[in-house]
This record gives structure tokens, C-alpha cells and sequence, in this order.
């Protein structure tokens, strides 16, 4: 074969090659061209539903709700889904700081928010079987806990994408100390505390800058694992963990030798600080009431309350609060029966604010608000009612002090027998006189008259809310055989001696947003008044309700300074409930004492001293001078005080019949104090016998 034929052959051969060659070259650069693309797409659709991460609030996780009393400094709650504390850096120990640097991210400072050698180092150590690393940074980490909680659970590659374009961002957005800073007052350290200040006060009960070397690395050490980590439940993990972190900041050299030997021979001490589970820290029937307000009379959610940080301004009045608990512990404890409960409500006159709230003797037995009806309802108020059925009466133009009663004793009016206490026929009473001496025959043939319908719709337009049955009642009614609760006792007083102006009850004034913007304003009662009665009215009410006080069934609710009082006192079947409603010009209150079970009988025939030991307090504490309550111009002459005195008080049998009750009284006191006496004798008989033995 000819050298040419050769040469053309091999030539062929090459432009073949080529050809195959560029072939797949052209392959290739294809495929790299779509998978970039592919890849380009990918990631583009990954990235093109991020959450907002530019806004300010976008790093700031769940806030606590605040609520304060009315001088908008003592807080009564802290409603939260997680135990956060915000600090500033200044408020977090160095030592606490770089423990966290150390063991999370030492390369904190030197990255731009994904440290590439810090992921090759952990994969390298992870691989080789070092002790378990992650890879990701503070920034990461922070961007994790906030702006993607949503996902955090999600392990695959989008999350991770995702997680690291915005931790790009975060850098170019803060600086190094404020995302460290959010780190720090974000993330989970156990036993539901968030940030390092809830730490530090949830396991040594002081602040994050007050915290030790070893205190510092035990909690750096918590958040790789905030379960298993915790030093309540896993102490020797935590241990363990603990002096890890202290090795890391030896290596860091961020502490000496001898400084990481004493921390990591040192045993972890722990000073709890227990969380309330529902987040009441003072005043619980009080604050449980604006808890239960918040949840279900406004518009907002769960989140709202447990997350969004609000700020919630209450009417409760510290000072009233604590007047109105010792007036009803000191009652309680002149009983000498664990079984039986006191129950008040106070409201201001002026602006219908619930300023005092006791639902009972202790919350964290019983839940059940006695004052409010919260778990459990009202109470039968007992002749109390009978408060409304005078109203209804002055209201349709009858004179309390001319206009009379038959309140003989039995009698049988529409069908229902019944009587006056002990059976005490009081003859022809004007209704003055038969209100102030509590006549059931004479206010049931009242209000057979003036019609039981009508006394209903006064008791809702003075402040009563729970729903009452006339109808079924019939002439009962004005006795209070059917439940309310001493808030609506103390509401409708308020109306009377407010003038006949009612406000709508009012628990909270304000609630703002974490940026401080009102959401709610309540805090103008004006917004609330209606007017419910006239002034003529109101002051013909007021009248006959001193007389209660002065001359009748109220007389223990005198106030030793000479302050005016109006009130009614009340009694159910056996004595299971007593009640009373007492006001002045700037008071306004209900009691209840019984027994929630409803097994034992009350000692006592009237609650209106522990009205007298409020207002007293309040006057005291307010430096408030004796006052009177507004006179209205043309006032009648009322001349029901001597009708009494001629008509009732000097009545032998009520005469007895008061003096019953007083020893009635006396001797259950007595018995109570005996039995107290003997149980504790026979307490220190057995210890005595025990320690012998």
C-alpha cells in the first residue's frame, strides 16, 4: 500500500476521533449546562417562599404577656408558651459568652455566617469517631430558632439551603455582637427556659451576669441537646458536658489550666427557681378572672396571649386587694370551720373598676372563684334581692316611707307559704322599715304586686348578668333562692351609689402590643355609664339601704369613724350561705361566706363587719374623710328611722330574736374554739408519748 493511501486513511481516522471527541464534549458541556440550570431552578424555587427575615421583629421570637394592677408597676402575670427573659449584652457574664463560643462557634468572628472549614473539621471529627459535631454556626443556629422554627424538624438538603442563604443575609444586616446577642436571648437551655436569663434565674435563681466559670459552661453546654442536657433531670450528663465546654475554652485559650481544673471539679449547684405553669404571680382570683377575660371577650388568639408580648393594664387596686383579703381572713378565722369560705367583690362607685377581688382562701387548692363564679357559679344571695325588688318599687313611683307592708307572719301569697325568721309576725311595716328588718312576707307580697318580671329586669339593669329564671321563681325570687355572684352584687350597689348612673364592670383598662400600640382602651368609664335610675330614685334607695345599717339587720357594717353605710344583709335555707352588699360614696362591695360543698352552717347571722374593716382600711390607707352620699335637691323628709323604732326595734320578740342570734353565734364560736383546743392537746399528748416511746 502507497504511503498517500496510508496517510489518508490515518487522516480519516483522526477527523473520526475528533469528531467523537467533540461529540462528547458537546455532551457533557449540555449536561453541565442543564444541571447548572437544573440546579439554578432548583434553588431559585427553594428560595422564592423564604419567611420575611428583613423586618425588625423577624428575629424576635414568643414574648410573654404581661399583666399589671392599676399603678401599671406590680405585675399579676406572666402568660407565655416558653419562660423567655430578654437582656442586653451588658447583662450576660463574659464568661458566659465565650463558654457559648466555645463550644457552638469558635470561628464566630471570622466567618460570614457558614464557616466552610468548621463543617470539613466536624465531618473530618464526626467520621473518625470524635466526640458528635455540628456544623453549623451561631448565625445558622439563630436563623433555625426564629425565622425557620416552622422547619426546624425538616432534615433535607432545601432546609439546609435555606437556613444558610439567610444566615448570608443576617451578616450583611447586623453586626457580629447583635446576632450573637439574639442567639443568646432566644435559644432553648431547658426546663422551658429560653435565653440566657431565664436560664440563669430557672437553675440558680440570679441573673446571667452575675453567673460563674462553671455555671457559664453548664449552661453553654444545655442547648446541643436541652433535654438530655438538663442538669435537673441528667446531672452527670450535664456534668459531663459541662467540662467538654470547659476543655473548649481551655483550647480557645479563653481560660487558664487552673481555671478549668477548679470549674470541672466543682459540683454542679443547682438553686432552682420553680415556674408557675400558668404564669399567676399575684392576686390568682383576680388575675385568673382577667385571665379568663382575655381568652374569651376580646379578640385574640392563643398565640396572641402566650406569644405576642402584650402588655396588659388591670383595674385591681393593690392596696384595696390587700384590705379586702385581711377583712376576709380575719372573718374566716373568727370561725373556727376550715369548711366555710369568704368571698368578696369590690367595684368602684364612679367608674364600675373591680378593684378587689378574694375568691376564696386559697387558689392553689381550689380554683373555683367564689366572687365571680368562675368553676362553680353563683351562690343564692338570700334576702340581699330583695335589693332589686325595692328598686323595681321606688322605680314605679311607690314611697318607700309611706307606703306599707302587711309582714305578718306565716302567710301564703300566690300559692307560697312561708315566713319571717322565726316565724316573727311584724304586723303593718311601711317597705322602709320591713327592708331594713328583712321581712320575707312583706317583700313577697311586694313583689307579687309590682311583678316579678320587672324586678329581674331591674336586677340586669343594675349590674346582675347571670340569667335568671322569674318565671319559675315566681314571688321567690325577691329572697334569693337563685344564684348570683357577689360581683353582681357589688356592681349593682356601685349603681345605687353611684346616682343611678351604672358602668359596665371593667377588669382591664388597657392591652397593649409588644410595640406599645393600644389595642384596647376601656380606660375612660364614661364609654361604660348609662343611666339606670334617676338621682331622686338612686337617694330614695340609698336612704332605706342606711337604715339596714343604722337600725336593722346590718347594724355589725357601723363604721367606728361615723362614715355613712348602705347596705342589705342575706340568708339562705339553714344558714348554708350568708351575704352582704355595703356601700359608701367611693365603696362598693359584696360578701358571701359559706361552705362551697354546701354540708355546714355559717355561725353567723351577718358578714357586714367584714364591709365596716374594708372601707375602714381603704379610708385609712386613702387618708379619705367621712362622706356623705350626694343629697338630691327637694329632698322629702324621710321619717322611716322613727317608724322603725316605734314599730320594730322596740318589739320584744325581735328584740329576742336578735339576742338568739348573738348567742347562737357566741356559743358556735365557743364549741369551734373547744374543739380546736382539744385537737391540739391531743396532737402533743402523742408526740409526747412518741418521743417516750
Amino acid at each position: 500500500m502507497s504511503s498517500r493511501a496510508v496517510k489518508k486513511r490515518l487522516g480519516v481516522k483522526r477527523d473520526r476521533t475528533l469528531a467523537v471527541v467533540l461529540s462528547i464534549a458537546t455532551v457533557f458541556l449540555s449536561i453541565c449546562a442543564s444541571t447548572v440550570l437544573a440546579v439554578v431552578l432548583v434553588l431559585g424555587s427553594w428560595l422564592s417562599d423564604l419567611p420575611d427575615y428583613k423586618t425588625p421583629d423577624a428575629f424576635i421570637t414568643a414574648q410573654p404577656t404581661y399583666v399589671y394592677a392599676s399603678d401599671r408597676t406590680t405585675v399579676l402575670a406572666r402568660f407565655q408558651a416558653e419562660y423567655r427573659e430578654p437582656v442586653a449584652m451588658k447583662g450576660v457574664s463574659k464568661d458566659l459568652v465565650n463558654a457559648t463560643l466555645a463550644i457552638e462557634d469558635a470561628r464566630f468572628y471570622h466567618h460570614s455566617g457558614i464557616d466552610y472549614y468548621g463543617v470539613m473539621r466536624a465531618l473530618v471529627n464526626n467520621l473518625f469517631g470524635g466526640s458528635l459535631e455540628g456544623g453549623s454556626t451561631i448565625t445558622q443556629q439563630l436563623v433555625r430558632n426564629t425565622v425557620l422554627s416552622a422547619e426546624r424538624e425538616d432534615i433535607s438538603v432545601r432546609r439546609k439551603v435555606r437556613e444558610a442563604y439567610i444566615a448570608l443575609q443576617l451578616e450583611e444586616m447586623y453586626s457580629k455582637d447583635e446576632i450573637l446577642l439574639m442567639y443568646l436571648n432566644t435559644v432553648n437551655y431547658g426546663a422551658g427556659a429560653y435565653g440566657v436569663e431565664a436560664a440563669a434565674q430557672r437553675y440558680f435563681s440570679k441573673s446571667a451576669d452575675k453567673l460563674t466559670l462553671a455555671e457559664s459552661a453548664l449552661l453553654a453546654g444545655i442547648p446541643q441537646s436541652p433535654t438530655y442536657n438538663d442538669p435537673l433531670l441528667y446531672p452527670i450528663q450535664a456534668r459531663e458536658r459541662r467540662n467538654l465546654v470547659l476543655k473548649r475554652m481551655y483550647d480557645e485559650h479563653m481560660i487558664t489550666a487552673e481555671e478549668c481544673d477548679e470549674a470541672a471539679n466543682s459540683p454542679i449547684d443547682l438553686d432552682e427557681k420553680k415556674i408557675s405553669d400558668d404564669g399567676i404571680i399575684a392576686y390568682p382570683y383576680f388575675t385568673s378572672y382577667v385571665r379568663y377575660l382575655l381568652y374569651n371577650n376580646y379578640d385574640l388568639t392563643e398565640t396572641d396571649i402566650l406569644k405576642g408580648g402584650l402588655r396588659v393594664y388591670t383595674t385591681l387596686d393593690v392596696k384595696k386587694q390587700e384590705a379586702a383579703e385581711q377583712a376576709c381572713a380575719e372573718k374566716r378565722g373568727s370561725m373556727y370551720n376550715d369548711d366555710l369560705q369568704v368571698a368578696m367583690a369590690a367595684v368602684n362607685p364612679t367608674t364600675g373598676n373591680i378593684e378587689a377581688i378574694v375568691g376564696g382562701s386559697n387558689y392553689r387548692e381550689s380554683e373555683v372563684n367564689l366572687a365571680t363564679g368562675q368553676g362553680g357559679g353563683g351562690r343564692p344571695c338570700g334576702s340581699v334581692f330583695k335589693m332589686f325588688t325595692l328598686v323595681t318599687a321606688v322605680k314605679d313611683g311607690i314611697d318607700p316611707n309611706m307606703t306599707y307592708l302587711d309582714c305578718s307572719s306565716p302567710a301564703t301569697v300566690d300559692g307560697y307559704t312561708l315566713e319571717n325568721y322565726d316565724n316573727m309576725s311584724m304586723g303593718t311595716q311601711s317597705i322602709a322599715a320591713a327592708f331594713a328588718a328583712s321581712s320575707n312576707t312583706g317583700f313577697v307580697r311586694l313583689i307579687s304586686s309590682i311583678g316579678v318580671n320587672d324586678v329581674a329586669q331591674t336586677a340586669y339593669d343594675l349590674g346582675v348578668t347571670t340569667d335568671l329564671d322569674p318565671e319559675s321563681a315566681g314571688a321567690s325570687l325577691t329572697l334569693g333562692v337563685q344564684n348570683v355572684t357577689p360581683l353582681e352584687l357589688a356592681n349593682s350597689a356601685a349603681t345605687i351609689a353611684n346616682g343611678g348612673v351604672h358602668h359596665d364592670l371593667c377588669a382591664i383598662t388597657t392591652i397593649e402590643d409588644r410595640n406599645g400600640e393600644i389595642l384596647v382602651d376601656n380606660s375612660d368609664p364614661e364609654t361604660r355609664a348609662s343611666r339606670v335610675l334617676s338621682e331622686e330614685e338612686a337617694h330614695a334607695v340609698q336612704e332605706v339601704m342606711k337604715g339596714v345599717v343604722r337600725y336593722g339587720t346590718g347594724t355589725d357594717a357601723n363604721m367606728y369613724n361615723g362614715q355613712p353605710v348602705a347596705g342589705k344583709t342575706g340568708t339562705s335555707e339553714d344558714y348554708k350561705d350568708i351575704s352582704f352588699v355595703g356601700m359608701t360614696p367611693f365603696a362598693a362591695a359584696a360578701i358571701w361566706i359559706g361552705d362551697p360543698s354546701n354540708i355546714s352552717s355559717v355561725p353567723a347571722s351577718s358578714c357586714g363587719d367584714v364591709f365596716a374593716r374594708y372601707a375602714s382600711s381603704v379610708m385609712d390607707a386613702e387618708s379619705l374623710p367621712v362622706q356623705e352620699f350626694d343629697l338630691v335637691e327637694n329632698d322629702p323628709p324621710y321619717r322611716f328611722y322613727e317608724d322603725l323604732e316605734r314599730n320594730v326595734y322596740s318589739n320584744s320578740t325581735y328584740q329576742a330574736m336578735l339576742e338568739e342570734e348573738r348567742q347562737r353565734a357566741k356559743a358556735e364560736a365557743e364549741r369551734k374554739r373547744k374543739a380546736e383546743k382539744k385537737k391540739k392537746q391531743e396532737k402533743a399528748t402523742q408526740k409526747s408519748n412518741s418521743n417516750k416511746n
